[in-house]
């Protein structure tokens, strides 16, 4: 049966064991199904955002702020609920890596897969990278424990699969 964690280990100074189950009440995930998109659109929206602020400042100041919304309902609990059962979500690997506090020169990360299969990368493409962790609210039980996504979203569509320990090497 396979095992639901993986392992960062190689040349760090604290090797990890991660259960990604526990992930899906973790504020810092992420939705697969919008990411990346939203990943692209960021910078307008930062725009759109201030401008947004600006104009409430303004109606603000000459119409005085609005009252309280009387017709909330507490729907918003329900749908984060739905949204919990029936999302795709990943987590950023970062902070993780940072945690397993890597050598001084550790430059490169090998992914290892359950099959034994090894992909080499530069360390700064994994730390930017995402980490899947549930389609449709389930755990990836058929092809994980994770699933890992480049943080560009090159390989949205095919990320590498199966993936059961990242390892750090020094150059």
């Amino acid at each position: 049966m396979q095992e639901f964690v993986f392992f960062i280990e190689g040349d760090v100074n604290h090797p990890l064991t991660v259960d990604p189950t526990v992930w899906i009440f973790d504020e810092r995930k992420v939705d697969l199904n919008t990411y990346f998109e939203e990943l692209e659109t960021k910078d307008d929206e930062e725009t759109a955002y201030k401008k947004a602020i600006s104009a409430q400042w303004d109606r603000e100041i000459t119409e005085g702020s609005e009252p309280p919304n009387p017709n909330k309902n507490g729907n918003e609990i329900k749908y984060e609920k739905q949204k919990l059962i029936n999302g795709s979500f990943g987590m950023p690997i970062k902070p993780f890596l940072d945690n397993a506090k890597p050598k001084e020169g550790a430059t490169k990360v090998e992914i290892v897969q359950e099959d034994g299969t090894v992909q080499s990368f530069a360390y700064s493409v994994i730390q930017a990278g995402i980490v899947g962790f549930s389609h449709k609210g389930q755990p990836l039980r058929e092809d994980g424990p994770i699933h890992f996504y480049f943080g560009d979203g090159s390989n949205q569509e095919e990320p590498i699969k199966n993936v059961c320990k990242f390892t750090l090497h020094q150059s």
